[in-house]
């Protein structure tokens, strides 16, 4: 693959707070925006298709002259701000400088300036005899997308992770070190909220590997880490929120014990639900639910693709065990979604503890497709339609996914493609 097909690569994905709107960004540093199409007025229960409703390129490549680095222009993460108004905005951030966008429609123009003609050329005043009321008239749907601020050095490491405060002022961001707390209308300081880095770089024993807001109370966040914990931190406590309120950590079986424990059990990503009472968290074999009142293990623990623990050497070897893949909720807490290799991602139902496996692939996208369980076989004896584990596509790999707040519908990026599958997902999950 060449840089300009490698540009193509889905980075993040992202729904808005009504689910209307549906941001993804790419390696090649540009954003698009899908918007939902409104029901239409024939068929009132057919639900609206997602169109592209903007795409603007958010970053360039730049270069460190000090570091003497290339900073990549890929968008590492999107998040939206609650909408306070009739336009929208977004963050979106590269390893190094966040951005805030405005998106705007424009469907009016006006006309009938008295000092001006038509093409906006200023008149000149002897002939302006008589004086007239401008008029706005309608004009083709126009949609602005215009960089309101820009949130740059505030990180010596990468970005993996912005977070915008339920105050709605407020947002933070983090990379592997540190977590720096902004405000949205000052782009020239932030406030550092947690500093893990040890005065001597060689005594470093774990990076941050995500962080996230509590989605009510605005004073409380959660980072994880590479060696698998979850730090709850309260900013009412201290300014500096290194010593954290809560450490979320499963002790490890040491029958388990291997060389690659402390790879496999790196938190790629951690998500509180809707309600705010649990946190959900992917690692390279499983997802599991934590409840914020207990710290000494999660209250539930899925296995996304065991039928890899006797793979890691190959998956060490070309690079996959470092992986970082996304996890999900849907809109009511009770089923949560992450993605796996050969195109392939997981269901896992809370209340039923049915799981299942389904494909993001062209098929299974055509309209009113209703997608089939795929299951992976380990050796013995295969069924008709299973996919053997030593068959698997490890290339193909769903990373990031989203779901609707409020309905099911989910969005998968897989590679260069994005897939939106509505309603039924799953009529076993449903």
């Amino acid at each position: 693959m060449g840089r300009r097909d490698m540009a193509d690569i889905i980075s993040t994905v992202e729904f808005n707070h009504t689910g209307e709107l549906l941001a993804t960004g790419d390696k090649g540093g540009r954003v698009v925006i899908f918007q939902r199409e409104p029901e239409s007025k024939n068929a009132p229960h057919s639900q609206g298709e997602y169109d592209v409703y903007s795409t603007f390129q958010s970053h360039e490549p730049e270069f460190d002259y000090l570091k003497s680095l290339e900073i990549e222009e890929k968008i590492n993460k999107i998040k939206w701000l609650p909408q306070q108004n009739a336009a929208h905005s977004l963050l979106s951030t590269n390893d190094k400088t966040i951005k805030l966008w405005k998106i705007t429609e424009r469907d009016k123009r006006p006309e009938g300036y008295n000092l001006k003609d038509e093409e906006g050329k200023l008149k000149d005043l002897s002939t302006v005899t008589s004086l007239q009321v401008p008029v706005l008239k309608p004009m083709d749907l126009m949609v602005e997308v215009s960089p309101r601020r820009i949130f740059a050095n505030g990180h010596t490491y990468h970005i993996n992770s912005i977070s915008v405060n339920s105050d709605c002022e407020t947002y933070m961001s983090a990379d592997d070190l540190r977590i720096n707390l902004w405000h949205l209308a000052i782009t020239d300081r932030s406030f550092n909220i947690v500093d893990i880095k040890p005065a001597n770089m060689e005594d470093l024993t774990e990076v941050i590997t995500a962080s996230e807001f509590h989605p009510h109370h605005c004073n409380l966040f959660v980072y994880s880490s590479s060696k698998g914990s979850l730090r709850l931190c309260d900013m009412r406590a201290a300014a500096l929120c290194d010593k954290h309120s809560k450490l979320f950590e499963e002790p490890e079986d040491p029958s388990n014990r291997s060389f690659f424990s402390e790879i496999i059990s790196s938190v790629s990503d951690v998500k509180f639900s809707h309600s705010g009472r649990y946190m959900l968290t992917r690692d390279y074999l499983t997802v599991k639910v934590w409840d914020l009142n207990m710290e000494a293990r999660p209250i539930e623990t899925y296995q996304v693709h065991d039928y890899l623990r006797s793979k890691l050497c190959s998956l060490y070897e070309n690079d996959c065990i470092f992986d970082k893949f996304e996890c999900a909720w849907n809109g009511s807490d009770s089923v949560i979604m992450t993605g796996a290799y050969n195109n392939f991602f997981r269901m896992f139902d809370r209340n039923t503890k049915r799981d299942v496996t389904l494909e993001a692939s062209r098929e299974s996208s055509k309209p009113r497709a209703v997608l089939k369980p795929r299951r992976v076989c380990v050796g013995g004896k295969r069924r008709r339609d299973d996919i053997s584990v030593d068959s698997l596509d490890f290339t193909k790999k769903i990373l990031h996914t989203a779901w609707h707040p409020a309905e099911n519908i989910i969005a998968i990026a897989a590679t260069n493609n994005l897939y939106i599958f509505q309603d039924k997902v799953n009529s076993d999950m449903h």
